[in-house]
């Protein structure tokens, strides 16, 4: 059984590795880099990973799983599908970041590797396929248009996060962000079977 001063070490590598990665990016990340901010030595980072790959993978799978757990709060709650698709996309972000896993795809040394890339998009998946379902509840309630495609609108919400992303990044305005996410929940309040009175709050 592996010490605990070995965990606490492994831990504070995969936590700066994840904090270089999404600042960063993957090439621009040294094991160097990450030592320093891990407060270790080479020899302790080669002890517990082969190298800086398998390093990375360990670091997007905590990103992702980070992400899992916010996305669970937001879209696996109780409530009417509608209002759980609302949540999702009103909730606080910091546009300027980014989001932790969605801009690794611009990485090309991430995306051009199976064992780095896999983890994004079994995360983006999950985000769909949690969206679709909230949306097909919401239909089954009789709150959504019944024709709709929950698979093609949940792709759409989460193209418009990402893209919100990239807006605000490009402008370096959050403005650009929200106003995104106000236009994608006033084409949901569009696709409501019953008036609505929920308005975006941004």
């Amino acid at each position: 059984m592996p010490r605990a001063n070995d965990r606490d070490g492994r831990e504070r590598l995969i936590e700066a590795a994840a904090q270089e990665l999404w600042a960063n990016g993957y090439a621009a990340t040294s094991p160097a880099d990450i030592q320093r901010v891990a407060r270790a030595g080479q020899g302790s980072m080669y002890h517990h990973f082969a190298g800086k790959a398998e390093l990375a993978r360990a670091a997007i799978e905590r990103l992702a799983r980070d992400l899992d757990q916010e996305l669970a709060t937001a879209l696996d709650s109780e409530g009417p599908g509608l209002d759980r698709v609302l949540a999702y996309l009103e909730r606080e972000r910091d546009p300027l970041r980014g989001c932790r896993v969605g801009r690794l795809t611009a990485d090309p040394d991430v995306i051009g590797q199976d064992l780095l890339r896999a983890p994004i998009t079994d995360t983006l998946g999950r985000l769909q396929t949690r969206l679709a379902g909230a949306l097909a509840d919401a239909q089954q309630a009789g709150e959504l248009d019944p024709s709709l495609d929950c698979a093609a609108i949940a792709a759409t919400v989460a193209a418009v996060v990402q893209g919100g992303y990239v807006l605000a990044r490009a402008e370096q305005d959050p403005a650009a962000f929200h106003q995104a996410i106000k236009g994608a929940c006033s084409l949901l309040a569009i696709a409501a079977v019953t008036p609505t009175n929920r308005r975006p709050k941004r």
